[in-house]
């Protein structure tokens, strides 16, 4: 898995995940109405549209970045129709020749992580057929529980070439009342990239990166650039970029000098980029998804200027 999410970052240029993680508020009112015509004010409603939303954002990124990366919860209260949404939204992106970081953020005891690992990146068994129910490349997990919650996904990354992106330093403010914690190891946090490192020895890519990554906040530099020095081999998922404050020349500890080692997420900073004040009158609401992929061209010129230049 990390050898092609890394072939596709090098393809593209770019290393921008797109945070697929709509709201009810971000959708354009015209599709709103059509929807709620159609189907009433229902959670049925609300998975319709937000299924042509990121239909519509896909079809007008895919070409300028490698993946996606949709954020369960958003669909999740919404019932079986939002579920049903994230796995169709999934499917679309995948056809289209993304690849699916699914932000799930599971974290249990070994036979639940087994049930989770089977579902999300493996394939379920119904006596002699097997499926690939949720279609994505790798997730996000909280190691809260300790090792013997991570490996059962362990098994199934190997199995599959699928990956995993793992809590350590994560974006919001409160992160330090926990992942600060001194330890005889250092902060929290260090410890846990540690822990990272040694369980992604297993799986390294021809690339030299482990299949098993890291989440590490772009609101934290300095501990990043930290963290890049326990974690040489080990892939960042940045999230933070843009609306959470975080800016490209703020980036540059994420990543090695061979330029990887960091895929940057932005979601509603590009998403939503209609409603921005700037974007109001240059785009309408029929035009959302000209503006996200206007605001996906900025965001790569934006990290490419600030990263890679000599």
């Amino acid at each position: 898995m990390i050898d092609r999410l890394i072939d596709k970052i090098i393809e593209k240029q770019n290393p921008t995940v797109v945070g697929l993680d709509p709201r009810l508020e971000m959708v354009p009112q015209f599709m709103r109405e059509r929807y709620f015509n159609e189907q009433g004010k229902t959670p049925k409603a609300v998975a319709k549209m937000f299924f042509e939303f990121n239909k519509e954002i896909i079809d007008n990124v895919y070409d300028i970045v490698p993946a996606v990366k949709p954020q369960i919860a958003m669909y999740e209260r919404y019932g079986h129709e939002g579920v049903q949404c994230y796995i169709k939204t999934n499917e679309y992106a995948k056809s289209k020749g993304l690849m699916v970081i699914g932000d799930v953020k599971r974290g249990d005891i070994t036979s639940t992580a087994e049930a989770y690992a089977e579902g999300h990146i493996g394939e379920v068994k119904i006596d002699d057929q097997y499926y690939n129910i949720y279609n994505q490349d790798a997730i996000t997990l909280n190691p809260y529980l300790g090792s013997d919650s991570i490996e059962p996904y362990i098994k199934y990354c190997e199995k599959y070439d699928k990956g995993l992106f793992i809590l350590v330093k994560t974006s919001n403010p409160n992160s330090g009342e926990i992942q600060d914690l001194k330890t005889n190891e250092g902060k929290l946090y260090e410890r846990v990239g540690r822990l990272v490192s040694k369980w992604g020895k297993q799986l390294m890519g021809e690339h030299g990166y482990s299949q098993i990554g890291a989440v590490v906040g772009a609101t934290h530099p300095k501990q990043a650039e930290n963290l890049r020095n326990i974690m040489p081999n080990t892939y960042f998922l940045v999230p933070g970029y843009g609306a959470q404050g975080a800016k490209a020349k703020d980036l540059k500890g994420y990543f090695n000098k061979d330029g990887l080692g960091a895929i940057i997420n932005s979601s509603r900073g590009i998403i939503a980029a209609y409603l921005k004040e700037s974007n109001k009158l240059k785009f309408s609401e029929e035009d959302f998804a000209l503006a996200a992929r206007e605001a996906a061209i900025h965001m790569k010129d934006d990290l490419q200027g600030n990263l890679f230049e000599s």
